[in-house]
């Protein structure tokens, strides 16, 4: 008895010490740095909980998941990228969907150049240029003698130039997926992200801003002066000279408070900001892809516990709930419109677009849009 049970405790010991092992030692796919995260003060005014967005109506993408971004073409038909890499197109009440392109990748942000081509933001390949007729042309897979690892976002300037996100350049989402790759690098907060201008006219790319934690979306103010961009792994917006050349926000020069210099205008949101859009009367849009979650913040300081985290069971990892949530802002920042959805019926809300008195919400993960009146929605 005094054998078996000696054998027992000795199993016990070695697997507990086994676990330790595991949790304390087991390599994982990311660095975590250790960060101050802002103390979220809840769902207080401008973002006071409701459920305004809760009235939006679903826009069917068929079979498909993933409309994260639209854009509206020159035929007046509006277009989505999903999570097979096909781009769809239907008519703005959803009707007429059909497949007009496959990039054989992700796309996420759309636009539309001069030239009527479809400018996609593809995070497996890249910058893209799908002409009317449906060839797909690669524009950009390097800038500055680096790898795009992660496109993202896309805006094309009335001069033909493209600026786009480049959202990570450590976690590639053909490593991890688009979901997965997004979540290590803000888990991590190694601050790799840059926003990347492009040129069709040298075919060649140039560092705007670097130094962000995953820049998600980016949009040009209405003088195309300034980018206003997503930064989603640190709850905040910024305002960023278009001229500026290979600027750091990690330096102190970059926060100067003179006029020129970036700026933060939107601190300490209520969730993680996705795409970003302008809207009309200088109104801006962005939507929150997931609420705040104070374990994830708890972790921000804590980078051992980060790397710990991921030895645990996928189930275990504190990714936020569902929540629908979209705002509107002005170019100081100011919160125009907040329309929440708390139960989540269209999930993962990555973004909203304005157009001809609706505002069309995207997601990451549903297999719909949701669309839903202005008048309706009371902005």
């Amino acid at each position: 008895m005094r054998s078996a049970r000696l054998r027992a405790i000795t199993l016990a010991t070695a697997l507990l010490a086994a676990a330790a092992a595991y949790l304390l030692l087991w390599p994982v796919p990311i660095e975590p740095q250790a960060w101050q995260a802002p103390r979220f003060g809840g769902y207080a005014p401008p973002h006071a909980r409701n459920d305004r967005l809760a009235a939006a109506v679903s826009l069917t993408v068929g079979a498909e998941v993933g409309p994260e971004h639209i854009e509206f073409g020159p035929d007046g038909k509006l277009y989505t990228g999903v999570l097979s890499g096909k781009i769809l197109r239907m008519n703005p009440d959803g009707s007429g969907l059909e497949t007009v392109a496959d990039t054989g990748g992700r796309p996420l942000g759309l636009d539309f150049d001069a030239a009527g081509r479809l400018i996609v933001a593809d995070a497996l390949r890249g910058l893209l240029a799908i002409e009317p007729g449906g060839r797909i042309v690669g524009l950009a897979g390097t800038a500055g003698g680096t790898p795009i690892v992660y496109a993202d976002a896309v805006t094309v300037a009335s001069d033909g130039r493209i600026i786009f996100t480049d959202a990570s350049s450590r976690l590639s989402p053909r490593d991890f997926g688009t979901f997965d790759a997004a979540m290590l690098d803000i888990l991590e907060h190694s601050c790799t992200g840059r926003v990347l201008e492009f040129d069709p006219a040298t075919g060649t790319s140039r560092t705007v801003v670097r130094g962000l934690c995953f820049p998600n979306g980016v949009a040009l103010t209405t003088d195309e002066l300034s980018l206003i961009v997503a930064e989603t792994g640190a709850y905040r917006i910024w305002s960023v000279p278009r001229s500026s050349q290979d600027l750091d926000v990690r330096s102190a020069a970059a926060m100067a408070p003179d006029a020129g210099s970036a700026r933060v205008i939107l601190a300490n949101l209520p969730g993680f900001p996705d795409n970003v859009t302008r809207g009309v009367d200088g109104r801006f849009w962005t939507g929150f892809t997931k609420p705040r979650s104070a374990a994830v913040d708890g972790l921000a300081d804590k980078p051992w516990l980060r790397s710990l985290t991921l030895r645990l069971p996928r189930a275990l990892w504190p990714v936020p709930p569902k929540y629908g949530h979209v705002i509107a802002f002005d170019v100081t920042g100011r919160v125009l419109a907040d329309l929440q959805d708390p139960n989540g019926l269209l999930p993962e809300t990555s973004g909203a677009t304005e157009h001809n008195g609706k505002l069309y919400v995207q997601s990451l993960h549903a297999q719909a849009l949701g669309v839903i009146d202005r008048a309706a929605a009371g902005f």
